[in-house]
């Protein structure tokens, strides 16, 4: 296969964007600028969606729960970017049907019927159905204490690889993505920024820019008070969420919307066939956000939740894997943390005659595509080249002519029928119509190579390293996959040697194509 990251061509003398920050925002800006024309540099210190944007519940949903904040205008626009969003990614999101156990103690059926005829109405709806009410029968897995709820739609989302698919759009449009690259300084020169970057090997190089997007999440208020020695217009409040991984709690596809005493929800998710998926919590942090990490009374809370729904009851030797993250929302003064706006805020600074610099404080995985139009919106005084909107009716990459990911998966088994199902869903619902070019010369198994476990073959991990970026066995296992759910420890120590012994090759031919200045 063509490697198509190779180390890019230094970037010229000026850009156009600058962007700080491989998050779905930051992404969602690069892709969004590229495809206007613009010329484009991302640079993140970590991998793509290494922080918040690979630790959410997994959703693209309205947020119901807003509804009672009278957050209208967020959950209407979120719904909009619901049905817009399926159409860009069927492979990467999917419709699902969420159930809301009737508690009549915390909220009353005429207020949960009144908010879903809202969550209904409220915003654009043509693919999803409607809300109903459900009586629940002896096959129920809630206990017997919940005989009636409630149904509505949402959609789940592959959280970091939407982020990826972002990365890709913007680099097929032009745009340089430089990983493991962090901006240390950034300064005024006149009508342009003079931008210090480090690479994790200790390299630097310096690049300017019309314009200089702060797309750094939690990080957004240390980029503008450290390194660019301003201060900050907005306060950041990190708000950490957690979530638990179990084996299966319910058959079916439907996910369950739980409601708490405190007036939190939870949700329990199907993930990945065979786990499901328990979060979130909302908890005040203070701390480096790379080091976020659920907390013991965080499980308690969770189990606790999940315990007092199901039938069958979880306890901490049920607990296959968590995780954690922490949520950059702009603080709006609230006493409770649930109730803190998932709004964006986004501001401008342009003193006269100086390059503009725009910051992103707060936003959703859902409106991550209306905050890169309003960022652009913005600027676009600045660049009255720059061509109009333009993905409300794209597609990013790996959707291009894709119908469904099941109807892909059923005609690669069909043309490859050595390929077992199980493979052919994964890769479908992971790469979409891009999966054709794992199985270039592919006429069988064994042609894929070396079995790491899990379906996971030596292919497969070359792709991932030279068409999506991966360097590292976290990239791979947690970011472009989920597979470190189903690989033992011996199967990763093999699969990390396996990258090792990959990665002088990469970097022999990295040298020999490109300066060794900027990032494969």
């Amino acid at each position: 296969m063509k490697n198509a990251h190779p180390p890019p061509q230094p970037p010229g003398d000026i850009h156009d964007l600058l962007i700080i920050g491989g998050g779905i925002n930051g992404c969602g800006i690069a892709a969004d600028a590229a495809g206007r024309g613009l010329r484009v540099v991302l640079c993140e210190q970590d991998d793509l969606a290494a922080h918040t944007s690979s630790a959410s519940s997994k959703l693209i949903h309205g947020g119901l729960r807003y509804l009672e904040q009278h957050a209208f205008r967020l959950v209407r626009e979120a719904l909009s970017e619901r049905e817009i969003l399926l159409g860009m990614a069927p492979h990467l999101i999917r419709p699902m049907r969420f159930i809301l156990p009737h508690r009549p103690a915390l909220r009353p059926a005429w207020m949960i019927r009144a908010g879903l005829f809202l969550y209904d109405h409220l915003g654009v709806r043509h693919s999803l159905p409607g809300s109903r009410h459900l009586q629940f029968g002896p096959s129920s897995p809630l206990n017997s204490t919940f005989s009636e709820g409630f149904e509505y739609a949402d959609c789940w989302v592959d959280d970091a690889r939407l982020v990826l698919a972002n990365a890709q759009s913007a680099h097929e449009h032009g745009a340089h993505i430089l990983l493991h690259t962090r901006c240390i300084r950034a300064q005024r020169e006149q009508d342009l920024w003079r931008v210090e970057l480090q690479r994790r090997d200790g390299q630097s190089l310096t690049l300017r820019s019309r314009a200089l997007v702060n797309a750094a999440g939690p990080w957004v208020e240390q980029v503008l008070t450290e390194h660019l020695q301003q201060a900050s217009p907005r306060h950041v409040r990190m708000i950490k969420g957690s979530h638990l991984v179990v084996p299966r709690l319910h058959e079916g596809e439907q996910a369950y919307i739980l409601q708490h005493d405190d007036g939190r929800i939870v949700f329990v998710i199907p993930w990945l066939e065979r786990f499901s998926l328990i979060g979130t919590t909302d908890c005040e942090f203070h701390g480096d956000p790379a080091t976020v990490a659920i907390s013991e009374a965080e499980i308690d809370y969770l189990l606790g939740v999940v315990n007092a729904h199901f039938r069958q009851p979880l306890t901490r030797r049920d607990i296959v894997h968590h995780f954690s993250g922490v949520r950059p929302l702009c603080d709006d003064a609230s006493g409770n943390p649930a109730a803190v706006t998932r709004d964006y805020t986004l501001t401008l600074d342009q003193p006269p005659g100086e390059a503009p610099l725009l910051s992103v404080f707060g936003g959703k995985l859902t409106t991550y595509r209306k905050l890169a139009e309003a960022a652009l919106a913005l600027l676009g005084p600045h660049f009255p080249q720059m061509d109009a909107p333009w993905t409300a009716h794209s597609r990013l990459p790996g959707s291009e002519g894709l119908e469904s990911p099941r109807q892909l998966a059923e005609a690669l088994c069909a043309s490859h029928r050595w390929l077992s199902d199980e493979l052919a869903w994964r890769w479908a619902t992971s790469y979409g119509s891009h999966t054709p070019r794992l199985l270039e010369g592919v006429s069988c198994l064994m042609d894929l190579g070396e079995n790491f476990g899990a379906g996971l073959y030596a292919r497969e991990v070359d792709y991932l390293c030279e068409q999506e970026w991966v360097s590292s066995l976290e990239d791979l296992l947690w970011r472009r996959s989920k597979l470190g759910l189903l690989l033992g420890p011996m199967q990763q120590q093999r699969l990390a040697r396996y990258l090792e012994d990959r990665q002088p090759a990469r970097l022999s031919r990295a040298s020999a194509a490109r300066p060794a200045l900027l990032p494969a």
